[in-house]
Formats: C-alpha cells, structure tokens, sequence
C-alpha cells in the first residue's frame, strides 16, 4: 500500500507533463484587483477537475482555493502554484518551460497568496511513513521514531526553515511593495488520536502528524507577523472536515481519496473553503487593496 501511495503522491508532488504554456490566469475588469497565487500542492490542487490545460507540469486546478478567492473579489488572477514546489521554486524553474513563481509578481500586484513549506519540511513524506495498515504492535510508530532522544526532528526541520520563509516574504513585498500578503496556513488533516484503522495511522502518529502541520502553520503565522503578511487560518474552519470525516464532509481527502483529489491534499469542497476564507479575510485586512489607491 505505501509503495502505491508513494507513487501516486510522486505524480502529485513531481509533475508529469512540461508546458510551455503561461501560467493560469482569469481575466477580469481593468480596474478589478490583480491578484497573484504562490504556492505549492496545498494552493494548486492536483486531481481536483477541471484541470488547468496552461499548467499541466503544475497539476494545478482550475477549481483550486486562488480561482475561488479571486471569483468571490472580483480579482484578476495569475495562478502560478504548483505541485511539489518548494522555495527554491519560487526563484527558479521547477519544470522546463516554466517560469520562477516570482516572475508573476510585478508593481502592479495588488493581492498575493502563498502557501509554501510542506515540501521544504518534508510534510508530505513523514505522512506516508506513519502509515500503518495493521493495529498495534504490527509496525513501527513514526512518533516514537521522530522523538527518539528527546527531540522532534520535524520540528526541528521546520525551525531551520523558517528563515527561508522570512526572506520569501520579503521578497514578494520588493516584486509586490503595494501588495496585501497573505499567507494560508496548512489546514485541519487528521482530528485528535486518528480513526484507525479508516484512515492508517495509530493514535499517537496522528496526534503527531498533525502536530507537524500545525506547527508548521505556528511558523508561517509568526514569520508573516513579523514581516507585515497576513495569516490566514485554515485549521479551524476545517474542524470536523478532516480525512475522518464522512467522505462528503471532507475538505482534504484521505490515503485513499473517496473523491477526485490527490490524497492528503484539498478537494473540491476544500478549496472552496479555502478560497472563502480568504476572500473574506482580503476583504477584512486589505479592502480595497491598491486599487483605490489607483483610482
């Protein structure tokens, strides 16, 4: 089973096609707010349909939490989130023919989003280890294994990144320096103590698991606080909407998705979700954005 899903989270977080194509974008009024997507899995949304033919390499969705944020503000939107993206990606090329994430950003900018860190902390890894199909003691609890010796590496690894998300968001103010940003955080995946064996993982690796995320999300917040960024929460409006939920209550899907999405990632109804908050939370902080200022 964890050789499949290891397969199935390399197409997710590796990408399959090269497109030379220009990165999404929904067009909107001259004077709507422009609007730019950072970010990696969490943002883009693979396996969510309909697919965006302008970023195949990406598997990003053209029903992703940004297409929704931009609908609800009536933003003009450059999508350039991606699957498997990491910061470096940002600065780089993750695919040929495809442009670094901050090529996007310009003067103009009025609204970015970024979702970023999953993969520079090797979240999505750590997931699959703790899979355990079978109950206690036939496995190995990955909660015992990252805290041997007193110390949780994953968080440790998370706090060695964080000064790399501080020079991101830095930047983006430089490309951006009229732009609201706001950072969203990696939502609610697995509820106190699991639901094995519906969802594979023992009590204490999913009180660990999620954890992680959610101190992964402590990092992002308090960096986007210090930096003049916005964090925008989306562990607690997931509450209840976990992989153990009802397969319809779901916001992010299971090892095994019940609906179209990648596992462990946002599906439709997710990042519909996601895409509200945020609109409201823009809304909320940032009004009007630059536009008044232009007009």
């Amino acid at each position: 089973m964890k050789a499949a899903l290891r397969m199935a989270m390399a197409v997710v977080l590796c990408g399959g096609v090269v497109s030379a194509m220009a990165p999404g974008t929904v067009a909107s009024a001259a004077d709507s707010p422009r609007y730019v997507a950072l970010g990696d899995s969490y943002a883009s949304s693979p396996l969510v349909p309909p697919a965006d033919p302008a970023g195949p390499a990406c598997l990003r969705s053209l029903a992703d939490y940004p297409r929704v944020a931009a609908e609800a503000l009536d933003a003009t939107l450059v999508d350039v989130s991606c699957s498997g993206a990491t910061v470096d990606d940002l600065s780089t090329a993750q695919h040929p023919g495809t442009a670094p994430q901050y090529a996007a950003l310009t003067p103009d900018t009025d609204i970015v989003s970024v979702t970023i860190g999953g993969n520079d902390s090797d979240l999505f890894s750590e997931a699959l280890n703790c899979i355990n199909v079978l109950p206690q003691p036939h496995g190995t609890s990955c909660a015992e294994k990252n805290t041997a010796g007193g110390t949780d590496r994953i968080r440790d690894r998370i706090d060695a990144w964080a000064p790399s998300f501080a020079t991101v968001l830095d930047e983006i103010a430089r490309r951006a320096p009229r732009a609201g940003i706001f950072v969203v955080g990696y939502g609610n995946y697995l509820r106190p103590d699991g639901c094995h064996p519906e969802q594979p993982y023992w009590k204490q690796d999913a009180n660990h698991l999620q954890g992680a995320i959610n101190h992964l999300s402590a990092v992002l917040k308090r960096t986007a606080e210090q930096h003049g960024a916005s964090f925008v929460d989306t562990y607690t409006p997931g509450i209840g909407h976990d992989i153990c939920a009802a397969p319809a209550d779901r916001w992010i899907e299971g090892v095994l998705p019940g609906r179209p999405a990648a596992p462990l990632h946002p599906n439709a109804s997710g990042a519909r979700a996601i895409g509200t908050v945020l609109a409201e939370a823009v809304r909320g902080r940032h009004p009007a954005g630059a536009r008044q200022a232009r007009t």
